[in-house]
């Protein structure tokens, strides 16, 4: 049945077109361009690597940049959609159903500080929607600059559309019968055209390849650029989301020792009937006020907020106390060797994440003697609240991978009390000065000194853990410029992380660790030529290893102990090859250790989930003779990798091949364009993930062959 949402969708839809229509017959005299089809895949700048939009011939860092085209063009509604463009990010417990996470040089991201949007941080437990989405930016690495507080594995940044002249609306489907309705529109407003609005509206009927996994979309979004003054530029966003989608456990090792065989990414572990389907709801509000004062100084305020409720439901599959083929385990957290595991009717709801930031910037342009400076300094402030039910996580049956799950009852006890669990607050003052010599050589120095005072609670309201640390972040770099075109250069930086928190199964259960730290070593190359960008980049990162270990009496203790460093190297390519041609292209080998650990079998080998070698290959061809027409296609390619900490079980290596094409064309006289998109296209079968979430191990299927159409027609 249809929500009010999207019968609002539709009626708003209509009286566009018809708006569009009654425009067009009044101004014949007059040609406007408008609703213009990004077509290119390459990009020269990014905010997410600094404090302004800089060029990224001038950037000490590895940046992927995924550009407005190659998300339309993949038709990519998930992250993990844009992100299989880039060899150096992978899938860390991303099931389907629920809000995803992902791995970036070896080292996982975290979503209290990992995302953002308009370089403001966001609450990282959400699916983030595309439609308004100009592009998405990669930082991989350290970014203590940039960020304070965050993983060493980098950063997302998603770039919102800003306003212009442009309506249009999408429909798609896919062949499990999706239904997809979306609308962009946009405007300049008022005598000067100061003010512009753009507004983006989607609906989506999810028909998800796993059974029992359909779900359902809505989603908001609201942009506002206002140029009060020509020194003066005001710039809000707004986005509302609700998803509700039933979320798909993922399989454990059989005995702990051996990977399941012989099973379907489309079945549904534990799956029962009355469960509720996982509810996540977020918005996200943006600002950046900025001033400037003449031609070489500005300043600038942007505060965010960012609040994800999620009710969280499942019935879970997870390992097999239950079952009389785990009876002489120790501690089976896996699915027995018959492939028996146990079913819990799991349910946390009113899980609210807050994430509140607010930062003021000054940039200005000078020169002391022969050098030229381009400084950048300011103050953030930052306050992460986490909110929840004691959760309930019930025993209710068993079940078997082989077998259909058998009908159970529900839990029938009450919900626990909800709770305060953790109140962040984080302040900073940073500063960054590119210092020029001459055209060839540059020099960054910069720093954030962080204050992280940070608290979290139990369920009777009593402190558990008060952190107070002040850290100074430093990252230096050298740049050479050898011609306009080209750049090298070599950086070292600091990052400091949140502790994990122990799982209840721990010895020390829902224990907080103190913060982490982090460094990295990286030198690169970058060349632009007028349609291609080239990068190559080695890097070093060292982090403190938090696992769980294991105890003499055969139980668990979160810890921080020892050392994981990764070595790599990272090339890229992204834009035309010719006229016709354009491709992005990416390629990651990591060396990823384990030292010092205090528990042998984790040491001296490749850390678990992170391949040697890792590949993605994407490509647009138009099709000379036949104006409109383009083939598109790509891999991705995947090393084999440890599917536990001891380096005993390995997932194989796969490639995965995608084929579509994209026609744009006329009809009636409307631009329209079409697109179909054909992912996995041989059904290959591969485990796509096969990481920890909260201690636990888990293992995760690639989706099986899917394809979607859809058509896009600008008025």
């Amino acid at each position: 049945m249809a929500t009010p949402f999207r019968y609002t969708l539709l009626t708003l839809s209509l009286a566009l077109v018809s708006s569009a229509l009654q425009a067009q017959e009044a101004t014949l005299d007059t040609v406007t361009v408008t609703g213009q089809e990004p077509t290119g895949y390459q990009a020269k700048k990014a905010a997410v690597a600094g404090f302004d939009n800089t060029p990224l011939l001038d950037t000490p860092a590895s940046v992927a940049v995924i550009t407005e085209a190659r998300l339309k063009d993949q038709q990519a509604r998930l992250l993990s959609e844009v992100l299989k463009n880039d060899a150096s990010v992978g899938d860390s417990y991303a099931p389907v159903g629920y809000y995803e996470n992902f791995v970036v040089r070896g080292f996982a991201l975290n979503p209290a500080s990992s995302y953002k949007i308009n370089g403001r941080t966001i609450t990282g437990e959400q699916n983030v929607a595309l439609e308004n989405k100009q592009q998405v930016e990669v930082l991989k690495g350290l970014a203590g600059l940039q960020s304070g507080v965050s993983e060493p594995g980098g950063l997302v940044n998603y770039v919102s559309k800003r306003p212009e002249n442009v309506r249009s609306v999408t429909v798609s489907t896919n062949e499990q019968g999706e239904r997809y309705l979306a609308t962009d529109v946009g405007g300049w407003f008022g005598a000067e055209q100061a003010v512009g609005v753009r507004l983006n509206l989607a609906h989506e009927d999810i028909r998800s390849y796993v059974e029992h996994a359909d779900g359902k979309r809505d989603f908001a979004s609201l942009a506002l650029d206002w140029n009060i003054s020509p020194n003066a530029l005001l710039q809000l966003n707004g986005e509302y989301q609700k998803r509700e989608q039933r979320s798909v456990p993922g399989y454990q090792l059989l005995g702990g020792t051996t990977l399941p065989h012989g099973v379907s990414p489309r079945d549904l572990l534990a799956y029962q009937s009355w469960s509720d389907p996982v509810g996540i709801e977020s918005l996200n509000l943006d600002g950046l006020f900025e001033y400037r004062f003449n031609d070489a100084w500005k300043a600038s305020f942007s505060a965010s907020r960012s609040r994800v409720v999620i009710d969280d439901y499942s019935t879970f599959a997870w390992g097999c106390y239950g079952a009389a083929s785990c009876a002489d385990s120790a501690l089976p957290n896996h699915f027995s060797a018959e492939g028996d595991y146990d079913i819990s009717d799991y349910r946390s709801p009113d899980d609210t994440r807050r994430n509140e930031e607010a930062q003021v910037a000054i940039n200005g342009q000078f020169d002391t003697g022969f050098l030229k400076h381009d400084l950048t300094f300011g103050t953030s402030a930052f306050r992460r609240l986490v909110d929840r039910r004691q959760s309930v996580n019930e025993y209710i049956g068993e079940g078997n991978i082989y077998q259909k799950p058998p009908v159970l009852e529900p839990y029938a006890g009450p919900l626990g009390p909800s709770y305060r669990r953790l109140d962040s607050r984080q302040y900073g003052l940073f500063a960054s000065d590119r210092i020029s010599f001459n055209e060839q050589w540059q020099t960054l120095l910069g720093g954030r000194q962080v204050r992280l005072d940070e608290e979290t609670y139990n369920i009777a309201g009593d402190t558990t853990r008060h952190t107070r640390r002040s850290v100074f972040l430093p990252q230096v770099a050298l740049i050479y410029k050898p011609r306009p075109d080209t750049s090298l250069y070599a950086s070292y930086s600091k990052g400091l992380s949140l502790g994990g928190e122990a799982a209840w199964f721990s010895s020390n259960a829902d224990e907080v660790l103190p913060p982490t730290t982090s460094r990295q070593l990286e030198v690169g190359i970058k060349r632009d030529f007028q349609h291609l960008s080239l990068t190559a980049a080695l890097f070093q990162i060292t982090q403190d290893l938090q696992y769980n270990r294991p105890n003499d009496d055969g139980s668990l203790t979160f810890v921080q102990q020892g050392k994981q460093k990764n070595v790599g190297l990272e090339l890229s390519a992204n834009g035309r090859l010719t006229s016709d041609l354009q491709v992005s292209a990416s390629v990651a080998a990591i060396r990823a250790r384990v030292t010092g650990s205090g528990t042998d079998a984790y040491d001296g080998h490749q850390a678990l989930n992170v391949p040697k070698l890792r590949a993605s290959l994407h490509g647009d061809y138009s099709i000379p003779g036949v104006p409109g027409l383009a083939l598109l296609g790509g891999v991705q390619y995947s090393g084999s990798k440890y599917a536990n900490r001891e380096g005993s079980v390995k997932v194989d290596d796969y490639a995965v091949f995608d084929l579509g094409s994209r026609y744009s064309t006329r009809i009636g006289d409307y631009d329209t364009v079409l697109r179909l998109t054909v992912d996995n296209l041989f059904d290959k079968r591969y485990w796509r993930d096969v990481g920890e979430s909260a201690g636990d191990g888990y293992l995760f299927l690639g989706a099986p062959r899917t394809a979607r159409l859809s058509a896009t027609i600008n008025f």
